[in-house]
């Protein structure tokens, strides 16, 4: 019940909201003035009605009305949202960025934090790239978005703050045509199973997860098409997981080469004589890329094997992910438009196809354009006898 405190000609109403998750008891106040010329009875009759109009106001609020540290609400925002709600990689990621938000900013209330203290924050993280210093204010985003749909403050002041540009217009690293030949021709004299695997993730682009995600019954024998249907993911925490593609429309299906087929029925028979030779210790789990037990691949395992084949061959090392960025930029020189190469790559939307290979679309335009005009000269513009 809410309680008043005589202050001169004033009445100083007060009401709890309940309690920070440290036990705190948290107020809320208000000042009430008489109007001029009432009288005790009916100063008396409008205080005791102000005191149930604010105490009723204050049992309708949010029980801290965002009087709580970030990081003790961001610890919440983990429980009743991101545990129920996000993937697991997705959850590890959050976890992983969370201790250097905490330190920068858990010490300080909701409903006190400024865009000039979260800019601040933002710009003490000198040194990172643009791209891990967005992710890191998406976080904190997110945890005021929460807060705001809570009903716990009433704006997101990350709106306000103001990032380093991202890097644009840089080209994908990726191999060249030259260095693509040397690489699959060296890769003809590596185990079979590292031959599938990098010849999918050249022709056809796939994610390190969607590859580590296939299964056996994924390939179509007969079409040549192959279909994305899962990730395989792994975090410290929950170690190898089967999780849902990264978006809606990274479940497709692709037709690829027939030698790809040959050498997955190849792989498929590889197996079963492993299989085999285990008896009772084989784990089978359908997949194409497995440890030598049968269980599922750890992703980081074709990254290690990738670079220690490119030291023995004297090959470049970009990673996995530019045989991606490398069958983008092929189907993409070779004519393709941008809905096809998006949906070929599984992208949620051309926008992020666009933004990711304007500079090569541009390429691909100007060398189509050279093309045209050699194939149609003109004589237009030159003086007539």
């Amino acid at each position: 019940m809410a309680t008043y405190t005589k202050r001169g000609n004033s009445y100083r109403i007060r009401a709890s909201v309940g309690y920070t998750p440290e036990g705190k008891q948290v107020m809320k106040s208000r000042t009430w003035t008489p109007t001029p010329g009432m009288t005790e009875r009916q100063i008396e009759k409008e205080l005791t009605r102000q005191m149930v109009l604010f105490d009723e106001e204050c049992r309708g609020s949010s029980l801290t009305d965002g009087h709580i540290k970030f990081e003790a609400f961001a610890n919440q925002w983990f429980t009743e949202y991101v545990e129920k709600a996000l993937g697991k990689k997705t959850q590890a990621n959050y976890r992983q960025m969370a201790p250097r938000i905490y330190e920068g900013i858990g010490h300080l209330y909701m409903d006190k934090i400024t865009p000039r203290q979260l800019q601040k924050f933002v710009n003490g993280m000198d040194g990172l790239s643009p791209k891990t210093i967005k992710n890191h204010l998406s976080l904190i985003s997110s945890v005021f978005t929460y807060a705001v749909r809570m009903g716990m403050v009433q704006h997101n002041p990350c709106r306000a703050v103001t990032l380093p540009p991202l890097e644009t217009g840089k080209e994908k690293a990726c191999y060249t045509l030259e260095e693509a030949q040397a690489f699959l021709d060296a890769l003809a004299s590596a185990p079979l199973r590292w031959q599938v695997f990098f010849s999918l993730a050249l022709f056809g682009g796939f994610r390190r997860e969607e590859l580590c995600g296939f299964e056996f019954d994924d390939f179509d024998m007969e079409q040549h098409t192959v279909s994305v249907r899962r990730a395989s993911l792994y975090t410290k925490k929950d170690g190898i997981f089967t999780a849902p593609t990264k978006t809606a429309k990274s479940r497709r299906t692709l037709k690829l080469p027939a030698w790809i087929f040959d050498m997955v029925k190849q792989l498929r028979a590889e197996q079963i004589t492993q299989r085999l030779a285990l008896g009772d210790q084989w784990h089978e789990c359908g997949r194409l890329f497995t440890k030598l037990d049968g269980s599922p691949i750890s992703p980081e395992q074709p990254y290690k094997w990738l670079k220690r084949f490119c030291k023995e061959n004297r090959l470049p090392f970009l990673g996995i992910h530019q045989f991606r960025h490398l069958n983008a930029s092929l189907l993409i020189y070779t004519g393709e438009d941008v809905r096809s190469v998006s949906a070929a790559l599984g992208h949620s939307q051309t926008s992020t196809t666009l933004n990711i290979y304007a500079h090569t679309f541009e390429t691909a335009q100007a060398r189509a354009c050279d093309a045209l005009a050699k194939a149609l000269p003109v004589k237009f513009g030159k003086k007539r006898a």
